[in-house]
């Protein structure tokens, strides 16, 4: 049993982020900055799921989401977002077929969110994660011819987001994960391995600011948001604790119109995961405020390590009379930090209660675990549903 509660804790954080695939056998050389001999250090968390994108816009523009403009996907991002929605309600639904270029057909992200308007000024959202990592056989031995199990992780959000001013909103996100690594797997050690439970709070700055640029009114925004505070969680023993993915996002987003038909987003995105990076002469192991705060500064390779933690997100939208979108984007995250480098291409489309996204992922690397990624939201403007609505307009 503990072999196989290894394999299964290793295996199934490698299926949700893929980070720590490439960095299990890195090349000598990449040349997009890693130097022959520099080894790795992958930060590695509990609950990676967490950190999926789920939504389709966000995903097709390099995975940005901090400081778009509001929709049902930003209890995802920034919640904070939703104190400047128009709509009075709303909600999406978005679906991934997980890891597919692995020949994994039973993997997948499912993901639900939505919101309500109960002001001018306070917003009040919801989301729901889903993620089935399919059917998993577990063995302790060569000569064991396993037992199946049906792992699943799952998360549930509520927000309160709420207008400062008329260009500052702010939002507090509470809510549980729980990650199920072993499913019904179950044996004479099954006390020795145990799902996985945290209580989870988000923190999100929204700022907005209305703009001409050579004459054509425009949009500048900016977000932060620190994600999944919580607990330290373990699978099996209180000495084997991990931390879960708390993560600082900061982005930024320009939106311009051309004229009466097109408008242009440019935005990118910061990220900085606040978990402690891996050292072996680290003595003890940090609280959480110790291992938040201090994860700024506690790379053993020092300043130069501490920068490379850094990923970065960029993205493109161009819409057409806001009934039509196309989209692209590019995500980098460095080689010594898990490596992970791709290109997206998005569409999307409006018609009066309905919308529908759809992206695409293009690793930068051949044989990369997330390449063919395939997103798809339908989102819904619940305000058209109602003859009497009365939409309140910032």
């Amino acid at each position: 049993m503990h072999k196989a509660k290894y394999l299964a804790s290793v295996v199934l954080t490698l299926f949700a982020i893929s980070t720590t695939l490439k960095a299990q056998n890195p090349p000598p050389t990449t040349g997009l900055g890693q130097q022959e001999g520099e080894e790795r250090n992958v930060i590695t968390t509990a609950m990676p799921f967490l950190l999926i994108s789920p939504d389709s816009r966000a995903a097709g523009m390099g995975d940005v989401g901090a400081a778009l403009s509001p929709d049902a996907n930003a209890m995802q991002w920034n919640a904070a977002r939703l104190a400047f929605v128009e709509s009075e309600v709303g909600g999406a639904l978005s679906y991934s077929p997980w890891l597919a270029n692995l020949n994994v057909s039973d993997m997948s992200i499912s993901y639900l969110s939505g919101y309500y308007k109960l002001s001018q000024e306070q917003v009040i959202g919801f989301s729901l994660k889903y993620f089935d990592l399919g059917e998993i056989t577990f063995t302790t031995g060569a000569n064991d011819p396993g037992l199946q199990a049906k792992p699943k992780d799952f998360a549930i959000s509520f927000a309160y987001s709420r207008k400062l001013s008329d260009a500052l909103g702010a939002s507090l996100t509470a809510g549980m994960a729980r990650s199920n690594l072993f499913g019904n797997y179950s044996n004479s050690s099954q006390e020795q391995s145990k799902p996985a439970t945290a209580l989870i709070v988000d923190l999100g700055v929204f700022y907005t600011k209305e703009l001409l640029f050579n004459g054509k009114d425009s949009d500048f925004n900016l977000g932060l948001q620190v994600s999944n505070i919580s607990n330290k969680v373990t699978y099996s023993s209180a000495d084997q604790e991990q931390f879960l993915p708390i993560n600082l996002k900061l982005g930024s987003a320009f939106e311009t119109y051309l004229d009466a038909y097109n408008s242009l987003t440019f935005s990118v995105d910061f990220n900085k995961l606040m978990v402690p990076t891996p050292d072996p002469d680290r003595e003890t192991e940090p609280t959480l405020l110790e291992g938040m705060f201090g994860s700024f500064g506690d790379a053993p390779g020092g300043f130069k390590e501490e920068m490379r933690e850094i990923s970065i997100s960029t993205g493109l939208e161009y819409w057409y009379n806001n009934v039509f979108a196309l989209r692209t984007g590019y995500f980098h995250e460095h080689d010594t930090k898990g490596g992970r480098k791709y290109f997206t291409t998005g569409l999307g489309f409006r018609y009066q209660v309905l919308g529908l996204d759809f992206s695409y992922l293009i690793p930068v690397k051949k044989q990369n675990p997330l390449g063919e990624t395939l997103r798809f939201t339908a989102l819904f403007n619940l305000d058209q549903l109602s003859s009497n609505k009365d939409t309140v307009k910032d």
